[in-house]
């Protein structure tokens, strides 16, 4: 099974279509989408092809695919608009007997993590910084902002597929990646 993680498209229709079009490249089973779908938040610039209503119409086009935690960014009003669940605040995954722990970040994160057991993995967005590390008896990721990436990083998603999690950017170059062990 082949994961896509996507995290922090703030509204930002031309990112959004960017990331689909990788979809649509990686084949993934499931998108996951770490929070941040439609408005960009006040301590954030606007990014570039800022739509949130066509957001949501995109998004919508692809709900059967998509499984999706709620960013600090997101509100009910928001949910009105997109025809998946958004409002949970984790989702609970599992990928090749390994449990996946996904969130935004803006609650439990790397700093302050929930009850894991050893070698879980711990994914989130927010940062908008890309992660990829075992921490503690975690692994610790991060797919980064495809929309608003920080830290001088790249537009960026992630992939977890045959035992590893890939941080790429848009042109599908590997930005970080680690191995689960």
């Amino acid at each position: 099974m082949k994961l896509m993680f996507i995290s922090d498209v703030h509204g930002s229709l031309h990112w959004l279509n960017q990331a689909l079009d990788k979809a649509a490249v990686e084949q993934p089973d499931q998108i996951v989408m770490l929070g941040d779908f439609l408005y960009h938040g006040p301590r954030n610039p606007l990014p570039e092809g800022y739509n949130p209503g066509k957001v949501a119409e995109v998004l919508n086009l692809h709900k059967q695919q998509i499984i999706a935690v709620r960013g600090n960014c997101d509100s009910e009003v928001d949910q009105m608009l997109i025809q998946f669940p958004i409002m949970a605040d984790y989702a609970m995954l599992y990928h090749e007997r390994r449990r996946i722990y996904a969130t935004h970040g803006h609650g439990f994160n790397m700093e302050h993590l929930p009850p894991l057991m050893e070698n879980d993995i711990f994914i989130q967005g927010h940062t908008h910084i890309p992660v990829a590390e075992y921490k503690d008896g975690f692994y610790l990721l991060n797919p980064g902002s495809i929309a608003l990436p920080k830290g001088n990083y790249p537009h960026t998603y992630g992939i977890i597929e045959n035992g590893t999690f890939l941080v790429k950017d848009i042109e599908g170059g590997i930005v970080k990646q680690i191995r689960f062990e």
